[in-house]
């Protein structure tokens, strides 16, 4: 019988860090109670990040190695970009998915990811992925701007030979308001955290997680690795101690390398253990938001075939001092950009829907009668050797790498952060395309340096409130330049 479980994962932290010394230093003479928190550094996305883009890069990664295309995508976040479009269907065009492929976006709780974990493992019908992603507002100054981090991450769930098998899932509800967000407050009101420990999480997680560990004849003794997902991480403690479980058995928190990452916490936890997991080990995760979800998990045989770097994203960090720019990349600071930010971003929507997988997917063509590939996909071949009519088909370059053939850095173009970086690339296996670049360091870029494929914010429209998405190039992974 084939199993059913956690097929593959994938995880994304943004590269920039803010240094959370630095962020008590600008902000502590308002706030000096947040000193005891100002330990590692918090991920934050670049000004053209947002959780669309954060979801697509760690769902490249879970799709990554010949595992099968889903059926059905989730994408769970509580603060994705668009209230009235489909998210999820921007990254499924980024991934460049079947049109046929279920997809639909959840939120509304920080359990909203684990919930459609538990709901897929529930119908087995197909497979699902499931990517979530935060970008979680915060005011100045805040207790939630220090604890928060940017991130994503995926987890593939489906039948075939699973990393993790899922043995069962229990859910309890109650309307337990510890924060809360509206519309129109913008930012996440905070209570009381002691109150929210003691009759919250002690209590819920006892409630989720007992009949679980009942019907699948476990006692708490056998958990290996418990996941508590709390954005103080002081708190996984008292949770432990209510579930009887040892506190060397809780899975690393994150904290000073990432932050709390909202509904995404829960299954970045869950890559980080998977990543050092061993076969026959015992993962118990909860996650917690007006009650509390509890997934109960055994490692594989095949858990040791596949790991995720997230590790490496976790060490490769690059830590920011300087607050503005924390606060400009998040849009938190009405920055005076110039004249040449003067200009409408207006997006001609007929034309994005017509284009919208050379956009999204970034898919080209490749001449059948030349081998040429070339981007954008016409009908004649742009090789001058050959020039055949009607003869491409199609040819996916983001996840191709390329090599730097020229490039600028332009100190007098708009762009949100100085300079704007752009040129040719050639990709491997032939293809060029006039690009801009991302995530390097004045100095960083040379003719000959290696890039990669990233899924990114293009343009925003700040009068009508849309982002447009494209692909840049940007280091690769584990390489110099960034």
């Amino acid at each position: 019988m084939t199993a059913f479980g956690i097929l593959s994962y994938g995880a994304y932290v943004p590269r920039r860090r803010m240094s959370r010394t630095h962020l008590f230093e600008a902000v502590g003479w308002a706030q000096p109670s947040l000193k005891g928190l100002a330990k590692g550094a918090r991920a934050f996305g670049a000004w053209d990040e947002d959780p669309i883009t954060m979801a697509v890069e760690a769902a490249r990664a879970a799709l990554a190695g010949g595992v099968p295309k889903p059926d059905a995508l989730c994408f769970a976040s509580t603060t994705a970009p668009f209230l009235d479009r489909q998210n999820a269907g921007v990254i499924a065009a980024a991934l460049d998915l079947a049109a046929e492929t279920h997809v639909y976006d959840g939120g509304g709780s920080q359990r909203a990811a684990t919930s459609a974990l538990m709901r897929a493992a529930t119908a087995q019908n197909g497979a699902t992925l499931v990517a979530t992603a935060e970008q979680r507002p915060a005011k100045s100054a805040s207790v939630t701007e220090m604890l928060s981090g940017d991130a994503g991450a995926a987890l593939l769930i489906g039948a075939g030979e699973p990393l993790a098998d899922i043995i069962g899932a229990n859910a309890v509800y109650a309307d337990i308001v510890d924060h809360y967000r509206t519309a129109a407050s913008g930012e996440d009101y905070v209570l009381e955290e002691r109150w929210f420990r003691d009759e919250g999480l002690t209590k819920l997680a006892p409630q989720a997680a007992g009949p679980l560990l009942e019907k699948a004849k476990l006692a708490a003794g056998d958990i290996d690795c418990l996941i508590v997902p709390v954005s103080n991480p002081a708190l996984a403690g008292a949770v432990a101690r209510a579930l009887d479980i040892g506190k060397d058995k809780l899975a690393g928190s994150l904290f000073n390398e990432c932050g709390h990452a909202g509904a995404a916490h829960p299954l970045l936890m869950l890559a980080a253990a998977l990543e050092s997991a061993t076969p026959g080990q015992v993962i118990l995760m909860t996650a917690f938001g007006q009650g509390c979800d509890a997934v109960l998990l055994r490692a594989t045989d095949a858990v040791s075939k596949r790991r995720t770097a997230l590790s490496g994203q976790l060490e490769n960090g690059r830590i920011e001092t300087n607050y503005t720019k924390f606060l400009a990349a998040r849009g938190a600071i009405d920055i005076d950009w110039g004249m040449r930010a003067e200009r409408d971003s207006r997006t001609a929507q007929t034309v994005a829907y017509d284009k919208s997988r050379d956009i999204y997917g970034f898919v080209g063509g490749v001449c059948s009668a030349c081998g040429t590939p070339q981007f954008p996909k016409s009908r004649r071949c742009v090789n001058p050797d050959c020039g055949a009519l009607d003869t491409q088909t199609d040819y996916r370059f983001a996840d191709l790498t390329a090599t730097v053939k020229s490039y600028t850095e332009d100190w007098m173009a708009f762009t949100r952060e100085p300079p704007l970086v752009y040129g040719n690339v050639s990709f491997e296996g032939g293809g060029n395309k006039f690009m801009e670049m991302c995530d390097f360091e004045p100095g960083g870029v040379a003719v000959g340096t290696s890039v990669a494929m990233n899924f990114r914010i293009k343009d925003i429209d700040a009068a009508r409130g849309f982002h447009r998405y494209f692909w840049k190039a940007g280091p690769v992974p584990g390489g110099a330049g960034g």
